[in-house]
């Protein structure tokens, strides 16, 4: 039997902290390319955009969720995004948007980044499966 490779995306709606979600979801997308298939897009929406905020500071015996995501996007050239409508809502902005609203200080940096729901549609187009945490 040949193995053909699944594109996927994922959706990831709960925070860092607080549920399982988010490290359920950054397991799987571990699991998925260890096996040879493909994440072309990892969207962070609602309670999720919290997985982006620099300024999380877990305890010394925490697994540090913000890092884990960070590394696993430059391994991989993966990019991370972020609901911008979410994100700003929470208090999440990266340098442009706090720019942009006169503020000076910003907590989203790359690889994650503000991007509106037209990017989780195209990459639900794109995908062969969408999987939600």
């Amino acid at each position: 039997m040949t193995f053909h490779p699944l594109r996927f995306a994922l959706l990831v709606t709960g925070p860092c902290y607080g549920t399982q979600s988010a490290a359920d979801a950054y397991r799987f997308a571990l699991a998925l390319l260890g096996r040879g298939h493909q994440v072309d897009s990892i969207f962070f929406y609602r309670e999720g955009v919290y997985n982006g905020n620099l300024l999380q500071q877990p305890a010394g015996d925490e697994d540090d969720l913000r890092h884990a995501w960070v590394e696993l996007a430059e391994r991989h050239g993966l990019v991370l995004d972020l609901c911008v409508a979410a994100a700003l809502r929470r208090g999440l902005s990266d340098e442009f948007s706090s720019r942009q609203a006169g503020l000076s200080q910003w907590n989203v940096t790359a690889p994650f980044r503000l991007s509106g729901l037209g990017e989780l549609a195209r990459a639900a187009l794109c995908a062969d499966r969408v999987v939600q945490f």
